[in-house]
């Protein structure tokens, strides 16, 4: 366990993508200098692969490791990912009810999820180790399923968002959409999916979902693949209950919760999702806007954008001159 300046015990836990050398790597780089600034740290062991690679790799070899559980969260400050989305929703899902914080560095593709990418993982390191970061609150989505009979067949929870997928592909899933107690359509489809504002440049955005910004707290529904006139996506309050009913007819399907976490959705069943009782700890480096992560990560066309008038002769480090390259001279 390390101690911090004042004395404060400081612990780090570690959630590595482990299925490239250079993700071991630069876990092992981070591991090295959070304990040259006398922080703990731990290491979770991944939860597909082989647990050996930790230890076979030199600056993780020998460091506490841990499973996939809440007991792996506690007395630590932060969770510290090193992958990408799909790491990050993991190690989510162990902060998820603890009130842990999440910072992500981005060791995959796209990484939306993350606050910066591998070629800052040493300021981001130096940050944590002297506490200059904040952290914000990021809106999740609860979610439980009713059999036919009215029990309760599951509850779970999303960052990002819970598709019902249609687990017979030769034919559609038979879906009746409820807003706050009242039907708003029904249609055959390959599922239906229901997401928050963060998820909504996932899965709901493959869709045809719109972009919602995370500070607008809202519940995103999209139809995937429905056959009917009225299946345009919703987005509808974060204070509403959005359910998908199933036909008694219709084909089984799943309640899939960020990629990975399921429940069984029998015909005739009700899913039914509000906003989250506990919100996700995002852990902010610096005051980089929801705009330019949009840009940068789907590398959106910008070239030819003036800005406002009269911001010409600027000397402002404002994201259009350090995208440009001119800052006022």
């Amino acid at each position: 366990m390390g101690t911090g300046k004042a004395g404060r015990r400081r612990d780090i836990l570690l959630v590595p993508h482990t299925g490239r050398s250079t993700n071991l790597g630069a876990c092992a780089q981070a591991a090295a200098e959070l304990s040259a600034a006398g922080i703990g740290v731990r290491v979770m062991q991944p939860s597909e692969g082989d647990p050996a690679v930790l230890e076979a790799t030199p600056g993780l070899r020998g460091l506490p490791r841990y499973t996939h559980s809440q007991k792996a969260a506690e007395g630590v400050e932060l969770i510290l990912v090193l992958g990408g989305d799909g790491t990050f929703l993991r190690a989510a899902d162990v902060a998820h009810g603890v009130g842990l914080p999440v910072l992500g560095i981005n060791l995959g593709h796209v990484g939306f999820l993350a606050e910066w990418e591998q070629d800052s993982l040493a300021l981001a390191i130096k940050r944590v180790v002297e506490g200059q970061y904040w952290v914000t609150d990021r809106m999740t989505i609860d979610v439980r399923v009713f059999g036919r009979d009215g029990n309760l067949i599951g509850s779970g929870w999303a960052l990002n968002e819970v598709s019902i997928d249609n687990l017979n592909r030769r034919g559609v899933l038979d879906a009746i959409l409820e807003i706050d107690g009242h039907p708003v359509s029904s249609f055959g489809c390959d599922g239906v999916i229901v997401s928050s504002p963060t998820g909504s440049t996932a899965y709901a955005f493959s869709a045809g979902g719109p972009v919602l910004w995370p500070e607008l707290d809202a519940i995103l529904v999209v139809p995937n693949n429905a056959h009917a006139l009225f299946t345009k996506p919703l987005v509808v309050s974060p204070d509403s209950t959005v359910v998908v009913e199933t036909a008694p007819s219709t084909q089984g399907a799943v309640a899939v919760m960020d990629g990975f976490r399921d429940l069984e959705v029998p015909p005739g069943a009700r899913v039914e999702v509000v906003r989250g009782v506990h919100p996700i700890r995002w852990v902010r480096l610096d005051d980089s806007t929801f705009t330019d992560r949009l840009v940068t990560k789907f590398r959106l066309p910008v070239s030819g954008w003036r800005g406002p008038a009269g911001d010409s002769d600027c000397n402002c480090d404002c994201p259009k001159h350090r995208r440009s390259g001119n800052r006022g001279q």
